[in-house]
């Protein structure tokens, strides 16, 4: 699977991604290494992908970012998401 596109939008959660991520107060390398304890690798690089909608987020990585961020799942995909 193709995890990174040619500059069009992969997926749709990842603006909510870094809004939750800095309400958290988390840097994305923080973020990267607390997904790593969770034995889910995400380098920081692909994490600023991620937020950018330039890369797919797999459903084991949005299953522990929402852990790691303590939010529901469905608020990533919450098209009204507000920090």
């Amino acid at each position: 699977m193709k995890r990174i596109n040619d500059g069009h939008q992969t997926n749709l959660i990842g603006s909510n991604i870094k809004a939750a991520r800095i309400k958290s107060g988390l840097s994305q390398k923080q973020l990267s290494e607390k997904l790593e304890t969770l034995a889910i690798y995400v380098c920081r690089g692909s994490m600023s992908r991620i937020e950018n909608g330039q890369r797919i987020v797999t459903d084991i990585e949005i299953l522990g970012i929402s852990k790691i961020l303590n939010i529901p799942i469905e608020r990533l995909f919450d098209v009204n998401f507000d920090t």
